[in-house]
């Protein structure tokens, strides 16, 4: 009895360690061959082959990650992702066309953490997951990639190892985008970082981003702290030169 009461707890367990991945695409083919793909690297998959769909879908059962394509019927990529920012802070990757670099600018703006263009490779979408799930702290490589202690300054207290966010003892939801940048600039308070640093900081070298796309995540994160302190003003601007975290 107590042997199968422990594989039971155990087999829990093993369901809820498992990374979970939603994948949102109009092409049966697409979420098929990728669907397979990822199960065979340990990944739990659901799919979704439009937006209203997937958003009904991950309000009820958010996922780990979110592989969303731009153009799709119904609703796309864009307002489904504009939707979830709203609820969630789920790292999302989107796939695009080779022709779509103004989608991948917007995207970007609007909370992705990379992008993929199609066509594509199914091992570099794979690689591409795992980095960006390395950098949320989510899953079994997490432990390696954030093995660095808390940030505190002053009311703020940054977690890597949780990808945990707070200000003044209240969580602070972030994506891994927004969560890089801060990180960024509160290691060094007083020191200033330009968007070039930043950039590097928050993205992959494969994602080109302009410095209008740094600008926006910045205006998110001071609107995200205002949500909690109206008189938040940590993060300086330096007009032509870059941002920086304030000391003291």
């Amino acid at each position: 009895m107590n042997r199968q009461v422990n594989q039971l707890m155990s087999q829990q367990v093993n369901k809820q360690a498992v990374t979970t991945i939603a994948l949102v695409d109009d092409d049966r083919n697409i979420l098929t061959s990728v669907s397979m793909a990822l199960e065979a690297e340990g990944f739990g998959v659901r799919t979704y082959r439009d937006g209203s769909e997937a958003l009904r879908g991950l309000t009820d059962q958010p996922a780990d990650l979110v592989v969303l394509d731009i153009k799709m019927p119904r609703m796309d990529g864009m307002e489904l992702l504009t939707k979830l920012r709203r609820q969630s802070e789920v790292p999302a990757i989107f796939l695009t066309s080779k022709d779509d670099e103004v989608d991948e600018v917007l995207g970007l703006k609007i909370g992705a953490d990379d992008y993929i263009r199609k066509p594509f490779s199914q091992r570099l979408l794979i690689e591409r997951i795992r980095a960006v799930l390395r950098r949320a702290g989510i899953g079994p490589d997490a432990e390696d990639t954030h093995n660095q202690n808390a940030i505190v300054r002053g009311d703020l207290v940054l977690d890597p190892d949780r990808h945990l966010c707070k200000w003044k003892d209240q969580a602070v939801q972030l994506t891994v985008t927004e969560f890089l940048i801060l990180r960024a600039l509160a290691q060094r308070p007083g020191h200033v970082k330009n968007r070039d640093q930043l950039m590097d900081a928050a993205y992959s070298e494969n994602v080109y981003v302009d410095d209008r796309t740094v600008d926006s995540h910045i205006k998110r994160l001071r609107r995200k702290f205002r949500q909690y302190d109206s008189d938040f003003d940590m993060i300086e601007t330096l007009y032509g030169v870059g941002y920086r975290y304030r000391e003291g």
